[in-house]
């Protein structure tokens, strides 16, 4: 596939203190302002700066440097509350700008996590997410994803997630 000379060329990078509040303002707008996440989690999505302490964030940036897209990597700890060993590694806080969704940003989001969990030596990629993101759970199944129903789970009553996981 060849790229046409004014199309952008997307590159995940780590994201950077100065891109905290950024990534915290569009995680909020988009997992609770979308209905995604009730308003009161809308303080965790925006605490990045906590997040960035427990897992690796990743971001992709558009031609002016702004980021359009971020997603938490947890390669160890508890970070990732659906993770059951230390060979699993999670993702987490997935979100992608509404005005560029559709270009191919949280796929590539989602396959440098699984890239990077295979550098460091972890046999699985699970993750949890609400039921009601149906067009990430599109994204996870079209690259292999699968359901894992047994490791389903409930942060809170009305809140019901649903893992998903990829054998690497």
């Amino acid at each position: 596939m060849s790229s046409t000379p004014d199309a952008p060329v997307l590159t995940v990078d780590a994201a950077r203190p100065g891109d905290f509040a950024r990534i915290g303002q569009l995680t909020s707008d988009v997992y609770v302002g979308g209905g995604l996440a009730a308003p009161e989690y809308g303080e965790q999505l925006r605490d990045v700066a906590a997040r960035a302490d427990r897992a690796e964030l990743l971001v992709v940036r558009d031609d002016a440097g702004r980021v359009v897209g971020s997603v938490a990597l947890v390669l160890a700890g508890d970070f990732g509350e659906v993770t059951e060993s230390d060979d699993e590694a999670a993702f987490r806080m997935l979100v992608v700008d509404p005005a560029v969704q559709g270009r191919g940003i949280g796929e590539l989001l989602v396959t440098t996590c699984l890239e990077r969990a295979r550098a460091a030596g972890k046999r699985r990629v699970v993750l949890s997410t609400d039921r009601r993101m149906t067009m990430a759970q599109r994204l996870y199944e079209r690259l292999g994803f699968r359901r894992l129903a047994e490791r389903d789970w409930s942060p809170r009553p009305g809140i019901d997630l649903v893992v998903y996981a990829l054998e690497l």
